[in-house]
């Protein structure tokens, strides 16, 4: 990603007709483009109407103008925000009079808010705290997101890098008095500090798993044995035909799946082939991935005729249910998609499991979060040995301190992470 000191511009909505369209133009020469476009620069942060007109002074559109000055922007640079008319037409012609002045090009993907990084607006962990907001579908995601967007998570590995600091140089001025009287034993302040980032390393770290499946969604897989109505409870619970529903065993031979919205928390509903003895390639196939999705599912329904068994070992999560309930004299732990008896019920069961998984919920959300936990856990953990060795060994356990606190530093971007920015930053739509 090219990164100058000149002047970018997009369209931050999305493409396409609406009824208001936003320009966004970050850099040096906001001003000069306020001026070439409506002949004044607004007042700062104060909406103006304003006619748009071109070189020629030809009438563009009429619209609502806001000017940030800089450090009071969202990139920490000067900004100008064109509300336009959510005209195709006139966001085209905008976007060609801006990309004919001097200085100014159109964005790359995702470059806003990596100047806002830059600039010190945000930290690295709000940068993908923003961009799972924009791709949150649910309100779980939502609200997970919001708050690492708002610097949750750089606040807490703030507040560890503190405490490790103050440990490091509790241990350094010791080493550095080591041939004089110290007339206080560091340790036990150390230890404290250490013990306490430790065990809040130790939360945030489990809570990741969950965080993980709030962003990207839980895996439910509806296992069970061929034309026992796997696909007609998959409808039942969509609420549509999202698979092939026939009195034919087999139907389904690839995984189906239906992303759907529970209670707030992003599922996506799997509906696997039929697990059976077959001579059939395809079909094997089929049941091969199925039992693979089907194992690396958060939770599994399985559908069993009355009186057979589950063809694969249930955990203990998993729900076993008697299928095609609509046949059935007993409808005690049975089901039916064809006629609705149970789904309902089901829907909630499903719900209540996942729920339950978030309650150990944390704030860091991501893989790479985890690493950098882990490796100052483990850093905190050798450090903490090696000082019990003694004050010869202090050297050793301040050079673990340190290791911890860089590794923390990576969460936020402080250090280590410029390998990752162009991967981050291309997931962002051009204009964010």
């Amino acid at each position: 990603m090219t990164l100058v000191n000149d002047t970018i511009f997009a369209l931050a909505t999305a493409p396409g007709k609406s009824g208001v369209a936003v320009v966004r133009v970050s850099g040096p020469e906001v001003q000069a483009v306020a001026e070439a476009l409506c002949g004044v620069v607004p007042e700062p942060r104060l909406a103006t109407l304003k006619v748009i007109r071109d070189s020629d002074g030809v009438r563009v559109d009429q619209s609502l103008i806001l000017y940030f000055p800089k450090g009071n922007s969202f990139t920490g640079e000067e900004v100008l925000e064109l509300h336009t008319h959510g005209s195709v037409a006139v966001v085209n012609r905008l976007l060609r009079i801006l990309g004919d002045m001097p200085g100014l090009r159109l964005a790359e993907a995702g470059e806003f808010t990596r100047r806002a990084l830059e600039n010190g607006c945000m930290d690295l962990a709000q940068v993908e705290g923003l961009s799972d907001l924009i791709e949150a579908e649910t309100e779980a995601q939502r609200r997970q997101a919001l708050r690492v967007l708002s610097g949750d998570l750089g606040d807490l590995a703030e507040s560890w890098r503190t405490d490790l600091i103050r440990a490091a140089a509790l241990i350094e001025a010791t080493i550095d008095f080591a041939d004089e009287e110290v007339p206080v034993d560091v340790t036990p302040e150390v230890d404290a500090l250490l013990d306490g980032v430790t065990t809040q390393l130790s939360k945030q770290i489990i809570g990741v798993e969950t965080a993980e499946r709030i962003r990207t969604g839980f895996e439910v897989a509806i296992v069970g044995a061929p034309n026992v109505g796997k696909s007609t409870l998959l409808n039942a619970i969509a609420g549509r035909d999202a698979a092939i529903t026939s009195e034919y065993a087999g139907t389904t031979r690839d995984v189906i799946e239906v992303r759907m919205d529970l209670g707030g928390l992003p599922v996506t509903l799997l509906d696997t082939a039929g697990i059976r003895e077959t001579e059939d390639h395809v079909e094997g196939i089929g049941i091969q991935r199925a039992k693979q999705r089907a194992e690396q599912a958060d939770l599994r329904i399985f559908l069993v005729e009355q009186g057979t068994d589950p063809e694969l070992a249930p955990d203990e999560d998993d729900m076993v249910l008697i299928a095609k309930a609509d046949t059935l004299d007993d409808l005690e732990g049975a089901i039916s998609g064809k006629t609705g008896a149970g789904v309902p019920e089901l829907i909630q069961s499903v719900q209540t499991k996942l729920m339950e998984r978030t309650g150990n919920l944390g704030i860091a959300t991501r893989e790479r979060h985890r690493v950098a936990m882990v490796q100052a856990t483990e850093a905190l953990s050798a450090g903490k040995a090696v000082l019990a060795l003694g004050p010869e060994q202090y050297d050793i356990a301040a050079e673990e301190l340190r290791t911890a606190i860089r590794a923390l530093d990576s969460i936020v971007g402080r250090i280590d992470v410029e390998n990752l920015l162009d991967e981050i930053f291309s997931s962002f739509c051009i204009g964010k």
